[in-house]
């Protein structure tokens, strides 16, 4: 039987619920005696930090709700006033929930007496980011969970102005305006007060956005672009980008064209996942295509993958792609005083790129929501496949300008019979092979990552894969504090682990620069070897 104190609890919440949907399915879990699923709804508040919130869509305070997500823009209004701040606008995705998410908040920032504005249907997270500068807003909110999977829904918050010393200029949160909404979060007072004035934007905003990505590119050659969007909103925009710049318009892998909440054709909707551009690479070889692009679902996020020497194909690695933009930028772009930026856990390669074209070169914690604050940035990325190509118009990452740049780029090569790969090896041979390798745990308790992490900062490794640690460092004590491990064995190796900031997974960054054969092998046999450390304390 549930206790009475935890069921008085679950009435308490219930009775203030706003959804009257949620609002049943807990008060059928009580008549039932259903504490497992209670449990999972009420293991404390969903917190809320610079990634806004991200959990899976279920009632109770744990879930994505539209109590929770009420409560939140309740703080996040009390924020704005505070600040002086007015103008709000809110986009959405099309996972489960987000059309009502987007539109309770809407009512509860109106209730507050803000000026709220909504994107006009689903669209892309940088169209929001962009929407937020263009418009001269205060705040933007995107409702979307990126690539999570499909339990999953979150809550993006971007700001428009100087606040607290930062110009965000469109980009996410940091601290310490995070912590300031949070605890204005938990003192919201309920019932909120609701209002109905709200302005729903039309089709031009997202006009501006297409013809600011399409700008001056130009497509050299004919080509046959594979592009899949992940069953995201991504396809209605990418395509009109690729028709307003008169590219080739890319072929569909139709099994994922349209927005489905559900991803059924791929265990995570994530392109970096084993498996999730099968369709693509299998539509690719059929039509004997030159590339293959893939976004995330809310097409913040690029992939590409091409042929290599052999006539396979083969998905960059995130580092691969970066180096590729940021070389290419650095040749074709006048970036004289201009920065180049990446994360702690990206390759060095884009250092050397920027110090050879005279540029200025910035490393940041992981996430855009450090890499938008770089001032004059001409290019930024981090290795999880996010992109910043133009930070004027997008002062985030970006999968559909990335896209387009990328279609530029392989027309140029394929008009002097290069491709992906062999220009790859033109920039290894100007700044040395640079190898790279995420390896990935996915866990079931979170509690396994801190006790992982724990362990080898009490006990760190004296060697591994036969090379001696000449530097082990805890990155919470560093000068960027964060999170996380790093681990050299002379200049040319490092490891990097770490949390993910989105998803109940340990991640380890392998970077070995050297010889290419060499290079790939020692990458391969240190992967392996912390893959079986890391089995040892799970």
């Amino acid at each position: 039987m549930i206790d009475e104190q935890f069921r008085f609890e679950v009435l308490d919440w219930i009775a203030s619920d706003p959804d009257p949907v949620t609002a049943a399915l807990l008060s059928k879990w009580l008549t039932e005696n259903n504490e497992i699923e209670l449990r999972k709804s009420f293991n404390g508040f969903l917190e809320f930090g610079t990634a806004g919130l991200r959990g899976p869509v279920r009632p109770g305070p744990s879930g994505m709700n539209r109590a929770v997500v009420g409560r939140t823009a309740a703080g996040i209004a009390a924020f704005l006033i505070s600040r002086g701040l007015s103008k709000v606008i809110i986009g959405r995705d099309a996972r489960h929930g987000s059309l009502e998410f987007a539109q309770e908040s809407a009512e509860i920032f109106s209730g507050a007496g803000l000026e709220v504005y909504l994107l006009p249907r689903e669209l892309p997270t940088p169209v929001l980011a962009f929407a937020v500068n263009e418009l001269k807003m205060d705040c933007g909110i995107m409702v979307t969970a990126s690539h999570n999977p499909a339990i999953d829904n979150g809550y993006k918050v971007y700001l428009g102005g100087n606040i607290d010393g930062v110009h965000y200029r469109g980009s996410q949160i940091i601290a310490p305006v995070d912590a300031d909404i949070s605890k204005r979060i938990s003192s919201v007072t309920l019932p909120s007060p609701r209002g109905k004035t709200l302005e729903v934007i039309g089709e031009e905003i997202v006009n501006k956005y297409v013809a600011s990505c399409a700008g001056n590119l130009r497509e050299v050659i004919p080509q046959k672009i594979i592009y899949t969007a992940m069953h995201g909103v991504g396809t209605k925009t990418l395509v009109s980008v690729f028709d307003r710049a008169k590219f080739t318009t890319p072929i569909l892998v139709t099994e994922q064209s349209e927005p489905n909440p559900d991803f059924p054709t791929v265990a995570f909707p994530n392109p970096e996942e084993p498996g999730a551009i099968d369709l693509a690479i299998k539509l690719a070889t059929k039509e004997n295509a030159d590339l293959v692009i893939a976004n995330d679902p809310d097409a913040d996020r690029c992939a590409i993958a091409a042929k290599d020497s052999a006539g396979n194909w083969r998905m960059l690695r995130g580092d691969e792609f970066g180096t590729l933009l940021g070389h290419y930028i650095s040749k074709n772009q006048n970036v004289k005083e201009q920065t180049f930026a990446t994360t702690i856990v990206s390759s060095s390669a884009l250092k050397k790129i920027a110090t050879n074209a005279g540029a200025n070169f910035a490393e940041t914690l992981t996430g855009f929501k450090w890499l938008s604050k770089i001032e004059n940035l001409v290019f930024g990325y981090e290795e999880a496949i996010g992109y910043c190509v133009d930070p004027l118009s997008v002062n985030d990452k970006d999968g559909i300008s990335a896209a387009l740049k990328i279609a530029q780029i392989n027309s140029e090569l394929l008009s002097r019979g290069s491709n992906i790969f062999s220009y790859l090896e033109e920039i290894w041979a100007e700044i040395g092979y640079h190898r790279s390798e995420q390896l990935s745990i996915r866990v079931s308790e979170i509690s396994v990552i801190g006790k992982i992490l724990s362990a080898l900062t009490l006990n760190p490794p004296a060697d591994f894969a036969g090379l001696k640690v000449t530097e082990f460092e805890d990155l919470s004590k560093s000068l960027l504090p964060t999170q996380g491990l790093r681990i050299r064995c002379g200049e040319s190796v490092r490891v990097i682990i770490r949390p993910s900031g989105t998803e109940p997974k340990l991640k380890t960054y392998i970077e070995v620069v050297g010889e290419s054969d060499s290079a790939d092998a020692l990458v391969a046999k240190i992967k392996t070897e912390f893959a079986q450390l890391f089995a040892s304390y799970s």
